[in-house]
């Protein structure tokens, strides 16, 4: 078994596209409309679907916005250097809602920055957790 793929229901697919796509920098794996449902599915993620887990953003036509809940947490990225990744985000117009630095109680460097749904995202700098 393996896993294939994180869903999240968006309000505006070509905006969270834009996000995924220009500020954290994936791809388009693909898309489909359902017109009998409504509803659209796009796929992005770093490598094919046949090679990594993916993101499955689900657009529900009549919806515009979603309560997030309490019990989600967030996607994680593995990134080589977070402070330079955190940048790049700013730079491309996205949202940084933690700045990179060390985890509290830890030396793991950190960063979150947020989607236009408010789904968080966590950067990992490589090489500083006890998991690499």
């Amino acid at each position: 078994m393996r896993i294939l793929h994180t869903m999240l229901r968006v309000g505006n697919l070509d905006r969270s596209i834009e996000f995924y796509t220009k500020v954290l920098g994936m791809r388009v794996l693909r898309r489909n409309d359902y017109p009998d449902g409504k509803f659209t599915l796009a796929f992005v993620g770093y490598q094919d679907e046949a090679d990594a887990a993916v993101l499955e953003l689900t657009h529900n036509w009549d919806t515009e916005k979603y309560d997030l809940g309490t019990a989600y947490g967030h996607i994680a990225l593995e990134v080589d250097d977070a402070y330079a990744t955190c940048e790049q985000v700013k730079a491309r117009g996205g949202r940084v809602v933690r700045e990179a630095g060390p985890m509290k109680h830890g030396t793991t460097v950190i960063a979150f920055v947020e989607d236009p749904d408010g789904y968080k995202i966590e950067f990992i700098q490589r090489g500083t957790s006890g998991a690499n």
